[in-house]
C-alpha cells in the first residue's frame, strides 16, 4: 500500500479550516442571537417593574447584555483567552445591574450567565447554575418591593432552566473541546506522517545513492586504468557505467515514489560484481532459497550497505558473507575503522528495529569489520 502523506496532511489540513470556518463568520452572530429570543420575557417586564429613566436603564442594561453575551459565545469556542473571564464577570453584572428595573424576571438572564460559563469551564463552574438558581427562588420573596412569592421562579421557569441549562452545557462544552482536540490531533498525525515520509526518502536515497556511485566511481577508475591497454574490456566497463547510471536513476525515482523494493539474489549478485572490481575476494553463498521473501528485501538493504562500506572503507583483500534464514553477517579483513558508522547503519539500524530485530557493527578479531543482523524469526508479512 503506498502511503501519500501529503494528501492526509492535505485532507486533514482541509478538515480543521472547514471546522474553524463552521464556526466563524456569520455563525458567530446567528447561533448566539437565536437564543435571545428568551429575553423577551426580560424585554417586556422592564415596563411592568420600572417607569420614566428607570425604564431607559432597564432596556440600556439589557441591550448591554445581548451585546455582551453575542460577543462572549464564540469566543469560548477555540483556545483558552483571558478575555472570557471577564465577559462571564460583566455578564453577571448586567444581570444584577437589572434586578432593579425587571425584578424575578431578571433571571431570565441566568440562563446565559450559566451557559457561557459552563460550555468553558464544565463542571468546576456548575457552582454558577446553582447559585443564580438560588437566588432566583429565595431573593423576589425577600425584597418586599418586588411583592413576588417564591413561587414566581418556577412560574417563569428559572427555577427549571437555570439548572437544566447548566447539565446541558457541561456534554455540549465536551463536544466542542473534543472536537477541537481531535482538529489539533489530526493536524499533528499529518505533520509527523510528513516528516516520516521525508525521513524514508532520506534514508533510502543515502542507501541506494551511496551503494550505486559507489560501483560506479570504482567501474570509472577499472575502465581508466584497462583503457591504454585493453580497449575493449574499457568500453565494456563504461557500458556498465552508463547501465548502472539509469538503474540508479530508476531507483531514486522508485524511491521518491515508494514503490521500491530490494531484491536480496540481486543485491548478491551486484555485491560479487562489486567486490570484484575492488580487487576484494569474495566469499559469498551461492543461493539465499532459505531466506522468506518477507526477509528478503532487509537482507538485501543490510547487504547493500555492508558491502559498500567494505568497498569504501576497509581497503580489505577478502570479505565473506553469510546468510541463513534469519541472519546476514558480513566479515572483512580490513583495517576495521569505526568511522564507518555513519548515517547508512544508522538508517539500517532503523530498518532493523522495525521489525524487531538486533544489529551489530564493529571491529572483528584479529582484525577487520563485522556487520551482523539478527531476527528472532523472521520479519512478519
Amino acid at each position: 500500500m503506498t502511503f501519500e502523506p501529503a494528501a492526509v496532511e492535505s485532507t486533514d489540513a482541509q478538515w480543521v479550516a472547514e471546522q474553524q470556518r463552521w464556526a466563524k463568520g456569520w455563525r458567530r452572530v446567528v447561533f448566539p442571537f437565536v437564543f435571545l429570543v428568551w429575553l423577551v420575557q426580560v424585554a417586556t417586564a422592564i415596563p411592568k417593574d420600572s417607569h420614566g429613566f428607570g425604564l431607559i436603564v432597564g432596556y440600556a442594561v439589557l441591550v448591554a447584555f445581548c451585546v455582551t453575551y453575542v460577543y462572549t459565545v464564540p469566543v469560548g469556542w477555540w483556545p483558552d483567552d483571558r478575555r472570557y473571564r471577564k465577559l462571564i464577570v460583566a455578564l453577571a453584572v448586567l444581570l444584577a445591574a437589572e434586578l432593579p428595573f425587571a425584578h424575578a424576571d431578571t433571571f431570565i438572564m441566568g440562563v446565559f450567565v450559566s451557559a457561557v460559563a459552563v460550555i468553558k469551564y464544565g463542571e468546576r463552574a456548575l457552582f454558577v447554575p446553582g447559585i443564580l438558581t438560588l437566588l432566583a427562588i429565595i431573593l423576589p420573596p425577600a425584597v418586599h418591593s418586588w411583592h413576588e412569592p417564591m413561587s414566581i421562579a418556577f412560574n417563569n421557569g428559572t427555577a427549571i432552566a437555570i439548572p437544566l441549562t447548566g447539565l446541558a452545557m457541561v456534554g455540549f462544552g465536551r463536544v466542542i473541546y473534543a472536537n477541537r482536540a481531535l482538529a489539533e490531533t489530526r493536524t499533528e498525525l499529518a505533520r509527523l506522517a510528513t516528516e516520516n515520509e521525508r525521513t524514508r526518502i532520506a534514508r533510502d536515497l543515502h542507501d541506494l545513492l551511496g551503494h550505486s556511485l559507489t560501483t560506479i566511481s570504482i567501474k570509472a577508475e577499472l575502465a581508466r586504468r584497462l583503457a591504454p591497454h585493453d580497449t575493449e574490456g574499457a568500453v565494456r566497463e563504461i557500458s556498465e557505467v552508463a547501465a548502472l547510471t539509469r538503474r540508479a536513476l530508476g531507483d531514486v525515482r522508485a524511491a521518491v515514489s515508494n514503490y521500491r523494493g530490494v531484491n536480496l539474489a540481486g543485491e548478491l549478485a551486484l555485491a560479487r560484481e562489486l567486490l570484484h572490481a575492488a580487487g576484494i575476494r569474495a566469499e559469498l553463498p551461492p543461493s539465499v532459497d532459505d531466506v522468506d521473501d518477507a526477509t528478503q528485501s532487509l537482507f538485501g538493504w543490510v547487504l547493500r550497505e555492508g558491502i559498500t562500506n567494505v568497498v569504501r572503507h576497509s581497503h580489505a583483500e577478502s570479505c565473506m558473507v553469510r546468510i541463513s534464514a534469519t541472519s546476514v553477517e558480513i566479515l572483512d579483513d580490513g583495517i576495521g575503522t569505526p568511522s564507518r558508522c555513519g548515517n547508512g547503519l544508522a538508517g539500517l539500524a532503523e530498518r532493523v528495529a522495525l521489525v524487531g530485530g538486533t544489529i551489530e557493527a564493529g571491529p572483528a578479531a584479529p582484525r577487520g569489520w563485522r556487520l551482523k543482523v539478527l531476527l528472532e524469526s523472521g520479519v512478519s508479512s
